[in-house]
């Protein structure tokens, strides 16, 4: 098996030194991820930029870009052939509910899906952590791993892991959950008088849900949640429906103000 291995926390990580050495009983590990932490980049692709790549051990590049970035360049660069699976991680803090739209953790894994190869992401719900606190969630993507190999995933689905810190009290299948937002955006001052600020400052909670990965986490286990690529609302048709399509024609240039 070839197996590619990013992050979003950057190449020298611990996290992605854990997932890599626990993976390696899989076959080949070929690492290709950020030269620095890009978290929150999302599904954010370079494209009026050149990217660069440095091999700074066998088999590890570190890429100027982002976890988007490292995977397309890595399936389509830099591997010797098309992986097997696509693993991103291990990502220091979790990545639940609405946080995975901001994740370039979980937008790694969205890209190898996209490009048609199975995908898994995995992140530890710590807001710090060390090698050895990485093991139960690199335990966890080994096992998932072996499942996805062997068994494959659903057309357009790949996997979104979450695993407390510690020892979890086994895992459960989820659905995504509710982010509780708080201010977000914190305003200071500069010793000049200037405002400047920070966002994501804020407390953050969730919705008690049952069922969502929030939930799983908070009783002690650990999260696998299907995602897909589809984004399409279905159950918004019926009440989108009712709207008279045809008052949203416009005939003619807009003129509107000339």
């Amino acid at each position: 098996m070839l197996i590619l291995v990013t992050n979003d926390d950057g190449i020298h990580a611990p996290g992605l030194h854990a997932l890599v050495d626990r993976l390696t009983a899989l076959g080949q590990i070929m690492v290709v991820a950020p030269d620095r932490e890009r978290s929150g980049a999302s599904h954010s692709l370079t494209l009026h930029s050149p990217l660069r790549a440095e091999e700074i051990r066998p088999s590890a590049f570190a890429v100027d870009g982002t976890p988007t970035d490292c995977v397309n360049l890595g399936i389509n660069g830099l591997l010797p052939r098309r992986p097997d699976l696509v693993v991103s991680g291990i990502n220091r803090g979790g990545n639940m509910g609405d946080d995975i739209t901001y994740s370039g953790t979980v937008a790694a894994a969205f890209e190898a899906t996209l490009m048609g190869v199975p995908a898994l992401a995995v992140s530890l719900d710590a807001s710090q952590a060390v090698y050895a606190d990485y093991g139960a969630a690199a335990s966890y993507a080994l096992a998932t791993s072996r499942q996805i190999l062997e068994h494959g995933l659903p057309a357009d689905t790949f996997l979104n892991l979450n695993v407390p810190l510690g020892e979890p009290q086994g895992v459960r299948l989820t659905r995504q959950g509710k982010r509780r937002y708080g201010d977000m955006v914190i305003e200071k001052q500069d010793p000049r008088g200037r405002k400047y600020y920070w966002i994501g400052g804020g407390e953050l909670g969730f919705q008690a849900e049952e069922g969502s990965d929030f939930q799983a986490l908070a009783q002690g286990f650990a999260s696998i949640t299907p995602l897909h690529l589809d984004l399409t609302n279905y159950r918004s048709f019926d009440e989108l429906g009712r709207w008279s399509l045809q008052d949203l024609n416009v005939e003619g240039p807009h003129k509107e103000g000339m």
